[in-house]
């Protein structure tokens, strides 16, 4: 980690150089971004598969991209009863303040006979992109998921890369808790593209949610035409 302190001499030199570095890096991770996006457009699947050999050493045919059912059941069984607990205290207590923020419609007949109205509807489908690997954040996928399932999303779904093909249960146990429908065992911009474009196996999403970190940042930022609206991080009250 480097310090900087705005009582150095070479503070505005040091600052400028770390801006720079950013930026750069921004650069570096744009080529093989667009790269990836334009690979999973163009071959759906078989990008998915390929890209997922290649990162997270994992073959797959484009039938088991998806966890099954059974994965999914077996992955509960997997997490102590302590935590399933705790996963649904936290589950009831982000429902509950959820619930209390769904708005209200408004239809109501003017002096001149007129029927006015507004009226809320929830989204088609929201994805939900979910770090693997080192990193385990069952919390965002109750927090990302359950809003969108008390405002009425009726297709909830996400992808999460499994390096070496390995999860954590927990990760899949608080997607179920959720209400997740779908789960795919792929990530990085490729996971982003599939999102954004579908495959031959992946529909695609309306709104997609993920980490606001450059390596998800920059894939979700050029697809942004493709959905109604886009989120790099999670917003709460969105639905």
């Amino acid at each position: 980690m480097k310090r900087l302190d705005t009582r150095d001499s070479g503070f505005e030199a040091d600052f400028a150089s770390l801006l720079t570095a950013r930026e750069e890096q921004g650069q570096e991770v744009h080529k093989p971004v667009a790269e990836i996006l334009a690979s999973v457009r163009r071959d759906g699947d078989a990008t998915l598969c390929a890209l997922t050999e290649k990162f997270d050493r994992l073959p797959l045919e484009p039938a088991q991209l998806a966890f099954t059912a059974e994965e999914i059941a077996q992955a509960c069984t997997q997490v102590s009863p302590e935590l399933m607990a705790a996963l649904d205290v936290a589950a009831t207590r982000i429902e509950s303040f959820h619930k209390a923020q769904v708005p209200s419609g408004i239809r109501y007949t003017d002096d001149v006979g007129m029927t006015l109205g507004m009226r809320w509807i929830p989204l088609d489908a929201v994805g939900l992109y979910v770090p693997g690997g080192k990193a385990a954040y069952p919390s965002s996928v109750l927090m990302n998921a359950i809003p969108a399932r008390v405002a009425g999303v009726p297709r909830l779904a996400m992808c999460v890369p499994t390096p070496d093909g390995v999860i954590n249960p927990l990760v899949l146990a608080a997607a179920h808790r959720a209400g997740v429908t779908e789960i795919y065992r792929i990530g990085g911009a490729q996971a982003v593209g599939a999102m954004a474009f579908g495959t031959q196996t992946i529909r695609l999403w309306t709104v997609l949610l993920a980490p606001a970190m450059p390596l998800w940042r920059k894939p979700s930022g050029r697809c942004s035409g493709m959905w109604g609206s886009t989120a790099s991080q999670a917003p709460r009250t969105s639905w």
